[in-house]
């Protein structure tokens, strides 16, 4: 990045490291230039020299304050907030320079920081967590919009000058003389004052003092999952279907902004308060509810709370016929956005009614599919929601939304599990689904997305494209298609769509570890290593035991140089591929040969030539080009779905001057 005076400093004790990344991603999402250390300090770099020449020449420095940062008598951050106080005694005090953040429960009382940022408002933003909010303030504070002044009013003498005086000089130096002394024992009094009660009013300071204030997104909302009254646990696939239901219909509406499913259902079971979901979804409101079922009948019952002021603002009970439950997702969501004052565009009906279905055991049966691919473990529950998906589609040839779905579960099998003939077997089912699901729904985003998803793995990388466009553009707010979305059209080499999707999929979805992933594995790709570390720590937070999720991070590690936090992440990861091919490079770069040499030969075990794409990716790092370029024409016989890796992936930046290489990215034909 070319620094210039509008980048913004952000200064922090390593133990914050994670924090501190969550909020320079939030700042850079929303387009502000950040001077991030692990993001700039490149090899060669004089670091202590850089660092001052930020410092001078930053717009705002934001110290990262902690109970680490009190912890620690000394850090090179002391030095930055040194070098940076000194820089503020030069600026007028009406222009912003200092922001202190605090990422924790340290109050301004205990916390060793220079008196100058106690002269500013603090911003608490726990965990480094960012509401678009502060990036907004921080937007408009580079934007000379806002000045920040002290945090207490200034005395008279600072607000300007007095009005000339028309007395003799004389009577003016003695009236003079006496203000000032009347002036020195009124400051002597007080300063006695505020010593004696300097810890009482620090600590209601810190009470007292506001936090950011909590602005969520205009018309953002949250569904939790809707409790089962049935007093039957066997319905519990019923009532989270129907949750999921509403929530997807909502999402459908452009006007409102709604947070996706796994973040919303990460608090079942946990009762709650409003305020904390839409704190940590960042939505103005939550819709709640319950769900009674008695044969083909249901009761909802639906409440609208507006997380700010934990008012209602909306309730309703609704009992309905099974078959009715397409018209009641859009009476549900015309009266949300109602309640929310938000005027509706187009035909609300036909986007939220579009490939459903009116037949009750079809809905049922699709409903009992997605509960078991949301949580799938293995090949046997794959099928196991395929199986539903068939059911449902039998009961209603018609029903759109069963296809699309049904042309994903296959698409997966083919993609992750499938080996020999059941692999092209698959795909062609999985795309003849999703022709299906458009033919009957040609506006439907998840049929675009399942048929996107099978030209990518069928290599058919233009007609791919063009269809996951297609699903975007009508599904702008699924944090699912623009998870998927952001993966695809960053394995094409269009790196900062891509970590815009995903960026955007973890504002849809914070609490989804795969958000965070994702966004990930695009970093990586761009060859941001050190922000891939920290994003990829933000999802193992999120999901400690997910082998990809380690696996991941191991890989991060190993492209920033850090082979043994590499192998370390690597190891505790369940099997997969992804693991077996971080041990098998790492193990090789710190001289185990025979344990590289094994985690290659498990490897084949399992994918047989299938996994031809893996086997070249640890050979180029082996520096084995011609066993390298021997793998990838195997994959090209195949037709393996993983050569889409092939145009970005640093895996094969060795061999990206290879004619062979070259050529098979030529029949590859990637977008250009």
């Amino acid at each position: 990045m070319n620094v210039t005076s509008q980048a913004v400093f952000i200064s922090y004790a390593s133990q914050d490291a994670e924090a501190a990344g969550r909020i320079c991603q939030a700042l850079e999402a929303a387009g502000i230039e950040v001077w991030f250390d692990q993001s700039e300090l490149r090899g060669g770099d004089a670091w202590d020299q850089s660092i001052r020449k930020q410092i001078k020449t930053c717009a705002l420095f934001v110290p990262i304050i902690s109970k680490r940062t009190h912890e620690r008598a000394e850090g090179y951050f002391r030095l930055e907030w040194k070098l940076a106080v000194d820089r503020s005694h030069l600026i007028t005090s009406h222009k912003a320079f200092l922001l202190p953040v605090v990422i924790d429960e340290t109050s301004e009382e205990e916390e060793h920081v220079p008196d100058k940022f106690r002269e500013v408002q603090w911003t608490r933003l726990p965990g480094g967590v960012t509401a678009d909010a502060f990036a907004e303030r921080v937007r408009r504070l580079l934007a000379g919009e806002l000045s920040q002044g002290p945090t207490e009013t200034a005395p008279a003498a600072a607000r300007g000058p007095a009005a000339p005086s028309t007395r003799k000089p004389v009577r003016a130096f003695w009236r003079s003389k006496a203000v000032l002394f009347a002036t020195i024992a009124v400051l002597l009094v007080a300063i006695g004052y505020l010593v004696a009660n300097r810890r009482v009013l620090s600590k209601r300071g810190a009470e007292a003092a506001p936090a950011t204030a909590f602005i969520p997104p205009p018309h953002s909302i949250a569904v939790l999952p809707f409790v089962n009254m049935s007093g039957d646990k066997e319905q519990e696939y019923f009532s989270e279907g129907l949750t999921e239901e509403v929530l997807n219909s909502l999402a459908r509406l452009d006007e409102l902004h709604v947070a996706a499913r796994t973040s919303s259902f990460s608090f079942q079971g946990e009762h709650p308060d409003i305020a904390t979901v839409a704190h940590k979804l960042n939505v103005g409101a939550v819709l709640e509810g319950s769900v009674r079922r008695s044969g083909h009948t249901v009761r909802i019952t639906t409440q609208l709370v507006n997380g700010i002021t934990g008012f209602h603002l909306w309730s309703q009970i609704y009992d309905r016929n099974l078959g009715d439950v397409l018209k009641l997702q859009t009476e549900i969501a015309n009266a949300v956005a109602s309640a929310l004052k938000v005027t509706l565009l187009g035909d609300v009906t036909m986007k939220i009614e579009l490939g459903g279905t009116r037949n009750p055991p079809a809905f049922d049966a699709y409903l009992r599919a997605m509960k078991i691919y949301n949580r799938y473990q293995s090949d046997q529950d794959v099928q196991a929601a395929i199986a539903d998906y068939t059911e449902s589609i039998r009961l209603d040839p018609r029903y759109a939304l069963a296809y699309a779905a049904r042309s994903i579960a296959l698409a997966s099998f083919a993609r992750n599990w499938a080996h020999g003939p059941a692999v092209r077997d698959s795909r062609e089912k999985a795309q003849a689904d999703a022709n299906q699901a458009i033919a009957l729904a040609p506006d439907l985003a998840e049929g675009h997305m399942a048929l996107a998803e099978v030209l990518a793995n069928s290599l058919d990388f233009k007609r791919a494209t063009l269809e996951f466009e297609r699903a975007r553009e009508l599904a702008p707010g699924n944090a699912g298609v623009l998870r998927t979305y952001s993966q695809f059209v960053g394995d094409m080499g269009r790196t900062e769509a891509g970590l815009s999707a995903a960026r955007r999929s973890v504002e849809l979805d914070p609490l989804n570890a795969a958000a965070h992933s994702a966004l990930g594995r695009g970093l990586i790709e761009a060859r941001r290593a050190a922000e891939a570390i920290v994003v990829m720590k933000a999802a193992k937070a999120l999901a400690p035991n997910d082998g990809f999720i380690n696996a991941r991070l191991g890989v991060a590690y190993y492209l920033s140089g850090d082979l043994q936090s590499a192998r370390a992440n690597c190891e505790v990861s369940s099997d997969n591929s992804s693991k077996l091919v971080c041990l098998a490079v790492v193990y090789e770069k710190l001289g185990r040969r025979a344990d590289a040499q094994s985690m290659l030969a498990k490897l084949r075990d399992h994918w047989g030539e299938d996994g031809a794409v893996w086997f070249a990716m640890i050979y180029a790092q082996w520096g084995d080009t011609a066993r390298a370029l021997d793998s990838l024409d195997t994959a090209m016989r195949r037709r393996s779905a993983y050569l889409s890796l092939v145009k970005v992936a640093p895996w094969f930046d060795s061999l990206r001057r290879e004619p062979r290489f070259q050529a098979i990215e030529r029949r590859l034909k990637f977008p250009s």
